[in-house]
C-alpha cells in the first residue's frame, strides 16, 4: 500500500539541532568563566545528560540502581505527608511522584524508605519541609531525586548536638542515587551516608546554609563505594564532603564556594579523606575555601585538573588512590566550566519529575508488554517512547489506563510501525483492530498503525480490517498514519448516547470502503486522506461512513485538508450513513470544509446505505475547492452562520474546554 508523505514530514537538519545544542552548552560553560585559567579541553556532557532517569557512577554497579523502575512500574502522586509515608515504606516498587511542599509532623520526622523506591519531585517546586529521609540497615535499590529538603534547623544550636534531624540518612544502605537535591538549613547533617552503604552516588546536588554538611564512613570497616559529582556546596562550613574509612571515593566537577567561616582555624574545611579512604579529586572548583581538600596520614589523596581561587590552608595530596575509569566510564567537564555548569544544573529542575517514559524495545519487548506494566487507574501521564522498527503485534490500551502517550522516536512517522493482519473474519470488527484505544487522555504522535490484510487475495466474508480503533475521549493523533483498505480508522464510544472526541492532525489516512468511520466527534485538520482505487469504473469505495447519535451535534469534521486518489473521476463517494444494527438514532453529521477534493469525488457524492437515505443524514459541505468540488442539489452547502458553530473548537470542546490543536494556533 502506497504511504502519501504529507507535508508534516519535513525535519529540521540534524546537523543544526546538534549545533543548537552544543551552542547552548558552550554558552553555559564559558559564560562564567570569568578570570579564571582554564583548564585542558574536555568534552562537555551534553544538557540531557545533566537530567537523565539513569544514575552513573558507583550506582550504577553490581546490577545498578533502578528504584521503583524495576518490572512493573507503579507510579503514584502524593500530596501530603501521610501518602509519602504509605508508599516509601510498602514492600512493592513504586513510582513516587512529590507535588508541593509536605510540611513534617512532627517536626523533623524522618520518612522511612523502603526497597525499590524512586521518590521525585515534579517540577522544581517539591519540598520536604521540617524534615527529611531515613534509610535503614538493609535497604537497597532507592533513588532520591528533585525536591528541596529544608528547615529543620534551631536557631542557637548550631552544632546540632542536641538533635539529629538529617536531611537524608543512609545506614548501611546500598545502590543508593541522591540527585538534583537541595539541601537548605538542616540539623545535623545534610546527607550523612553510615555504616558501611555501598554502591551510592551524589550528583547535581545544591548543599547551602549548613554546618556539618555532608559526611561519609563512622566505622573502622572499608567498605563504601562512592561517587560524587556536579555538586555545588555554598554557605557552608564543614564536611563538604567529609569521607571517612571509603574504599573508594571519586569526587569530579565540584563546586565549592561561598564558604561559611566563623574562624575556625580546623573544622571549616572543603573535602577531607579520613581514615584508609582512597580519594580522588578531579576537576572541581575551589572559590574561597580553606583546607580545600586534606587527608589523613593514613588515607590516599589523588587531585587532578581542578582551579583553586583564594584559597588557604592544606592542599593535601597522597597516595596513588585508584583510577575510577577501571570502575565505570565518565566524562569530566573542564575545570574553569564548572561554576556555571552546576549553578544551572545543581538542585531541583522543572523538567525532572514530569511524565514517566517506558522505552520500547530497551526496556520493554513489545508495545503491549510497556502498556501492560502501566498500572490501572493510573493518573500519571506516562509515555511509551517506541523506537524505530517495524512491531507486528496487536496493542489494547483499555479504559483502565488512561494518560497514555505512544511516540515513536524515529526521524519519520514510518519508520515506527505497528502492523498486523486480522480481517473482520476472524474475529469481528473490533477483534481485528491492529490497535485499540478505550482509555481517554490518550496520545499517539509520530507512528504508524497498519492494517495489512491482503483482501484482494481472499475471498471472505469479514473483510474489515482495522488499523486503528477507540472507544476513549480526548483522543489525539499528531502526525500518524494509518493504513488500511475496510474500516481503516474507526473513532467510536463506549455507547450510543455517550460523547467521546477524537482529534487527528497532519496526519495521513489512507482506504477505500467506509475508511473513516464511527460515531465519535472526530476532527480531522491538515491531513492527507488517501481514497484507493478498487480497480471500478464506477463505484471505487466510501471516505465516511458516520454513526452519530442523533442528539450530538458534531460528528466528523474534515477541515483543512487534501483528499487525493487514483480511482477513476467520478467514482468516489464522500460518505454514507452508518445504522449499526439498525439503530434508528444514529443520524450520521460530517461536514467536510476548506479542503481540496480529487476529481474522483462524484458529483453526487453521498449516497445510502442498508436501506436508509443519506438525505436524512446531516452531510453538509464548505468552500470546498479542487477538481472534485461542485455545489448542486446533491451537494448540501452549510451556510456561512452555521459554519461559524461549526469550527474545530466547537467539535472538540465539549463541557470540558478541550482543546487540544491550541498549541498550533
Amino acid at each position: 500500500m502506497t504511504h502519501f508523505r504529507s507535508k508534516r514530514l519535513s525535519r529540521p537538519r540534524r546537523g543544526k539541532v546538534v549545533a543548537a545544542v552544543l551552542g547552548l552548552v558552550a554558552a553555559l560553560s564559558l559564560g562564567a568563566i570569568g578570570d579564571a585559567q582554564a583548564a585542558p579541553s574536555a568534552r562537555a556532557v551534553p544538557a540531557a545528560d545533566r537530567w537523565t532517569d539513569r544514575p552513573h557512577g558507583f550506582a550504577s554497579l553490581a546490577g545498578g540502581t533502578t528504584g521503583g523502575a524495576g518490572g512493573k512500574v507503579v507510579t503514584v502522586t502524593v500530596t501530603d505527608q501521610a501518602a509519602l509515608a504509605k508508599y516509601a515504606a510498602a514492600e512493592e516498587p513504586y513510582v513516587i511522584r512529590v507535588e508541593g511542599a509536605l510540611e513534617m509532623d512532627p517536626f523533623g520526622t524522618e520518612i522511612p524508605v523502603a526497597s525499590d523506591k524512586t521518590i521525585i519531585g515534579v517540577s522544581d517546586t517539591a519540598e520536604i519541609v521540617h524534615g527529611g529521609f531515613t534509610l535503614d540497615p538493609g535497604t537497597h535499590n532507592v533513588i532520591i531525586r528533585n525536591l528541596t529538603i529544608r528547615d529543620t534547623a534551631i536557631e542557637g544550636n548550631w552544632d546540632c548536638k542536641d538533635t539529629d534531624y538529617d536531611g537524608i540518612r543512609l545506614d548501611t544502605a546500598h545502590h543508593v542515587w541522591i540527585d538534583h537535591i537541595r539541601f537548605s538549613r538542616i540539623c545535623d547533617g545534610q546527607l550523612d551516608i553510615r555504616k558501611d552503604s555501598e554502591y551510592v552516588t551524589v550528583s547535581y546536588n545544591r548543599f547551602t546554609n549548613n554546618n556539618k554538611t555532608f559526611g561519609i564512613g563512622w566505622t573502622p570497616n572499608v567498605r563504601t563505594q562512592i561517587t560524587v559529582d556536579h555538586n555545588w556546596f555554598t554557605g557552608t562550613k564543614q564536611r563538604n564532603p567529609s569521607a571517612d574509612n571509603c574504599a573508594y571515593a571519586h569526587l569530579y566537577n565540584n563546586y565549592l564556594s561561598s564558604q561559611l567561616s566563623d574562624g575556625d582555624p580546623v573544622w571549616t574545611y572543603g573535602n577531607w579523606s579520613r581514615g584508609k579512604t582512597k580519594m580522588v579529586i578531579e576537576n572541581s572548583f575551589y572559590d574561597g575555601v580553606q583546607h580545600p581538600y586534606q587527608a589523613d596520614a593514613t588515607a590516599e589523596l589523588v587531585q587532578r585538573g581542578s582551579i583553586l581561587r583564594n584559597t588557604t590552608g592544606r592542599h593535601d595530596a597522597w597516595g596513588a588512590a585508584f583510577d575510577p575509569r577501571e570502575f565505570y566510564a565518565y566524562r569530566l567537564d573542564p575545570a574553569a566550566a564548572v561554576p556555571a555548569l552546576v549553578k544551572r544544573f545543581s538542585g531541583p529542575q522543572k523538567r525532572i519529575g514530569g511524565p514517566v517514559e517506558l522505552r520500547v524495545p530497551a526496556a520493554y519487548p513489545t508495545v503491549q508488554s510497556a502498556v501492560d506494566a502501566v498500572p490501572d487507574g493510573n493518573d500519571t501521564p506516562v509515555t511509551i517512547a517506541v523506537a524505530p522498527g517495524t512491531y507486528r503485534e496487536k496493542v489494547y490500551i483499555p479504559a483502565s489506563k488512561p494518560h497514555l502517550a505512544l511516540r515513536g522516536t524515529g526521524r519519520d512517522r514510518s519508520d515506527t510501525v505497528i502492523v498486523f493482519d486480522t480481517p473482520a473474519e476472524y474475529g469481528g470488527s473490533t477483534g481485528s483492530a491492529t490497535v485499540r484505544i478505550a482509555a481517554n487522555d490518550v496520545t499517539a504522535r509520530n507512528l504508524t498503525f497498519s492494517n495489512d490484510f491482503d483482501e484482494a487475495a481472499h475471498e471472505l466474508k469479514g473483510e474489515q480490517a482495522l488499523a486503528m480503533k477507540t472507544t476513549g475521549d480526548r483522543i489525539v493523533f499528531e502526525d500518524t498514519a494509518f493504513l488500511g483498505n475496510q474500516d481503516t480508522l474507526m473513532t467510536d464510544s463506549p455507547k450510543l448516547t455517550t460523547l467521546s472526541r477524537v482529534y487527528v492532525r497532519d496526519s495521513y489516512i489512507e482506504g477505500d470502503v467506509d475508511f473513516v468511520y464511527g460515531r465519535a466527534t472526530t476532527v480531522i485538520e491538515r491531513s492527507v486522506i488517501r481514497a484507493l482505487s478498487r480497480g471500478s469504473d464506477t463505484n471505487n469505495g466510501y471516505i465516511t461512513a458516520a454513526s452519530t447519535w442523533k442528539g450530538n451535534p458534531y460528528g466528523f469534521l474534515i477541515t483543512k485538508s487534501k483528499i487525493v486518489s487514483d480511482a477513476p473521476a467520478g467514482t468516489f463517494h464522500l460518505g454514507r450513513p452508518w445504522h449499526p444494527g439498525g439503530e434508528p438514532d444514529a443520524i450520521a453529521q460530517v461536514l467536510i470544509r476548506d479542503t481540496q477534493l480529487p476529481v474522483a469525488v462524484k458529483s453526487s457524492p453521498w449516497t445510502d446505505m442498508s436501506g436508509f437515505s443519506w438525505k436524512d443524514a446531516r452531510f453538509t459541505e464548505y468552500r470546498n475547492h479542487g477538481p472534485g468540488a461542485g455545489v448542486t442539489a446533491d451537494r448540501p452547502q452549510m451556510s456561512d452562520a452555521a459554519a461559524r458553530t461549526h469550527t474545530v473548537a466547537h467539535y472538540l470542546e465539549g463541557t470540558d474546554d478541550w482543546a487540544p490543536y491550541a498549541r498550533h494556533h
